[in-house]
């Protein structure tokens, strides 16, 4: 038979994902594919049962229903600063996913380069490479995750496309600072180069840090495609509802990516969808404190357990490193955690692109019951390691 494509060879299947699969094989926890197991907002879920009994079974227009855009517009003129029209700066994808690969297909030809800080979302390198881009990894050095200001310059000059910014970020919990943002918008505008964001976490944010998005700096709306999801906001990540916010031109050409790659998502869930879109400002206050307390009650367990991580400052992730065990194979110790303690985490190295294995991922959106079991788990992983 003819070979598959080359490209292939250049990314695996989702670590992740897999980590779900080892969970269900070994009835653990499941602290690695970062999903709730509480449910949505109840008036969300009545007004998706509202819709399933309404006529929303066919086709939305494609880049979005009208009610839904109107409604993601409102949403995010406020947080964002940004006067944003529903018929031109927005397009509705399925999930933040699709977002990021129709955001990549817009701006990338073949042989781009684009930059991606390291460690990273595991989608972004993929997308890269099935764009027909070549990545560039900046590093974020561990501990506090800060990138190098020449490096990252360097990087710049060596013709990039696009840059990939993840804040707050996916695994390592890091809140880019002002300044930070501002460093990179001026390269980006120097170097006349478009900025992708992921801000599935822009909700979930501990005080005092804050977040900005990159669309709302001086002369970066022209330049930035914001990609987000209701996923996180809302705990709906099997809704698959995401989205593209740019400058009018830029979304003339997303929409096309998008209408050939799933012509739409879902009807009735983008109608039920505006009942939490028009959630009061306290639903975002409530969810922050939610958020905020569930990561104190993990980051208790791992101080009691002795294991080290960085404190996260946004999204619900923490890298926690496994340097004191006797071993320098983050996948191994993994598959040990889920087979002999009964919790099951990423491997951190299916993040970075440099050559890190003492570091693995946990998550912590779960309920209060689940956390503390995980962290008597947690208690018994010194103790058997």
């Amino acid at each position: 038979m003819p070979a598959i494509a080359g490209r292939l060879n250049h990314f695996t299947e989702s670590v992740i994902r897999e980590m779900t699969r080892v969970a269900n094989q070994h009835r653990a926890i499941n602290l690695s594919q970062g999903f709730p197991d509480f449910d949505p907002p109840a008036e969300l879920v009545a007004a998706a049962q509202r819709a399933l009994e309404g006529q929303y079974h066919q086709y939305a227009i494609t880049w979005g229903a009208p009610r839904f855009r109107q409604a993601l517009a409102r949403k995010q003129t406020y947080w964002m600063g940004l006067d944003l029209d529903p018929d031109a700066h927005l397009v509705v994808t399925c999930g933040s996913t699709e977002a990021m690969m129709v955001a990549m297909m817009t701006v990338c030809n073949s042989g781009d380069r684009v930059i991606v800080f390291s460690p990273f979302y595991e989608n972004y390198g993929a997308d890269t490479i099935l764009s027909g881009a070549e990545p560039i990894y900046v590093p974020l050095h561990p501990p506090t995750f800060e990138f190098d200001p020449d490096q990252l310059r360097r990087a710049f000059e060596q013709g990039v496309k696009a840059l990939v910014l993840c804040n707050p970020s996916n695994p390592t919990g890091k809140v880019f600072t002002l300044g930070e943002l501002q460093y990179i918008a001026a390269l980006a505008k120097e170097f006349d180069t478009f900025v992708i964001t992921d801000e599935v976490y822009e909700h979930i944010v501990y005080a005092p840090h804050r977040h900005t998005y990159m669309a709302s700096l001086p002369g970066m709306f022209e330049r930035t495609l914001s990609c987000s999801s209701l996923s996180k906001t809302y705990s709906i990540t099997g809704w698959r509802l995401g989205y593209v916010i740019a400058a009018a031109e830029v979304i003339a050409g997303a929409r096309k990516v998008h209408d050939f790659l799933t012509v739409g998502a879902a009807a009735p869930l983008q109608e039920a969808a505006v009942t939490a879109l028009n959630f009061p400002l306290s639903y975002y206050e409530q969810i922050q404190a939610e958020y905020t307390q569930r990561r104190d009650v993990f980051l208790s367990y791992l101080d009691k357990a002795r294991l080290r991580y960085t404190p996260p400052q946004g999204a619900y992730y923490v890298l926690v490193d496994i340097s004191d065990f006797d071993t320098e194979d983050d996948t191994a110790f993994c598959m040990w955690l889920a087979k002999e303690i009964g919790l099951v985490a990423v491997p951190g190295s299916s993040f970075f692109a440099e050559p890190i294995r003492h570091l693995i991922r946990f998550h912590f959106a779960k309920c209060q019951e689940t956390l503390v079991a995980a962290g008597e788990l947690l208690l018994k992983i010194k103790a058997q390691a």
